[in-house]
């Protein structure tokens, strides 16, 4: 089968001299395991990570990709709920299943815990035309919900409903800041919140800001500007002026990190949430403490999260409630391409590569 292979990082982000198209062998699936042939795939910022080497350094020769949607080919004598056939979706959070933690509903937190296809291999992502994972690493994609869709949705709707839902435990009528709206995880934030009722207000790029209220956002904030942050705490005094609620937002959901940090700790009201699932812009944030002790702020960290609450996500999705935003199509040819576009951040929602 053909896969796209890299042998060596790029710390310079030249992917275009690491990625090749190779032929690798075809995957026999262990007992417990699911052949499928690959329809889309999506990327991801770990993928630019693994190829950078850093923060760890990725088993060589790596096949990247985490997320992956397709029909399946081949199952394990020891399969017992997906057959030949169906139409399914990676869940790429690899645990062991038998921890304390695994047991107790947090795989998430799994000491042993690996990210498909960005720690896992040697040669083992979604970038090949043959997938195979554990069935319990597998779910089955919903009707009236694509390929790409459900490739699209694979770890971003994963990892926004456990922030939104499982950690910070979103209710109906509060005001979300979903910031980076325009991002993968933003986009399905953004419709998460809406489904529960919420005001919305999604922070962007310029060009960006009309895409973030058509899926919903109330209202959409340049975060580009120095002052964005004023911006929003005037729509949170308009929204408390309508409604008689005290000014500022109940939860903000965070994956830029260091550059936005602080000023979103200066939106919250008192008792309400921080939830972070990353640091895109840099993991150093100058914080200011008085705004968590004196306002009794939650901050809280989110990672990956449960296949039942990928499969909640998904379930919305056939139900038409929760869309993917699907920026552009790449071929396995062209990875270095589409690698590069995400970099630049000139995308909205997920970019896709197919094996053709």
């Amino acid at each position: 089968m053909k896969a796209v292979v890299y042998d060596q990082y790029a710390p310079d982000d030249n992917y275009a001299k690491i990625l090749k198209v190779k032929d690798i062998d075809d995957p026999k699936p262990k007992p417990d395991e699911v052949v499928f042939k690959l329809k889309a795939a999506a990327l991801n910022y770990n993928d630019i990570w693994g190829m950078r080497g850093v923060p760890i350094a990725i088993p060589l020769p790596h096949v990247s990709g985490s997320d992956a949607a397709g029909d399946v080919v081949a199952v394990g004598e020891d399969v017992k709920n997906i057959k030949v056939g169906d139409r399914v979706v990676s869940h790429s959070n690899l645990s062991c299943r038998v921890c304390k933690l695994c047991t107790s509903g947090r795989e998430f937190d799994c000491l042993n815990r690996q990210v498909w296809g960005f720690q896992t291999g040697p040669m083992w992502g979604a970038y090949s035309e043959l997938v195979h994972l554990p069935e319990v690493n597998i779910s089955k994609i919903p009707d009236g919900v694509t390929y790409d869709q459900a490739a699209a949705a694979s770890m971003t709707i994963l990892t926004s409903w456990h922030m939104l839902v499982g950690r910070a435990k979103i209710t109906p009528g509060q005001t979300v800041l979903i910031m980076g709206g325009g991002s993968g995880v933003g986009s399905f934030g953004i419709q998460i919140a809406k489904l529960y009722n919420c005001t919305v207000i999604a922070t962007a790029s310029p060009d960006k800001l009309d895409k973030c209220k058509e899926l919903g956002a109330d209202y959409a904030v340049d975060h580009r500007k120095d002052d964005w942050q004023k911006e929003v705490y005037k729509i949170t005094k308009e929204i408390a002026a309508k409604t008689g609620v005290t000014p500022g937002v109940d939860l903000t959901f965070d994956h830029i990190g260091q550059t936005h940090f602080n000023k979103q700790l200066t939106l919250l009201k008192y008792g309400g949430t921080l939830v972070s699932c990353g640091a895109t812009t840099g993991y150093d944030a100058q914080i200011d403490l008085r705004h968590i002790f004196f306002k009794g702020i939650n901050v809280l960290g989110s990672t990956q999260g449960t296949k039942a609450e990928m499969d909640d996500g998904l379930y919305w999705m056939g139900k038409g409630k929760i869309k993917a935003e699907i920026d552009s199509v790449y071929t396995f040819e062209q990875a270095a391409e589409a690698h590069t576009k995400m970099l630049q951040g000139k995308f909205f929602g997920k970019i896709l590569m197919k094996p053709e």
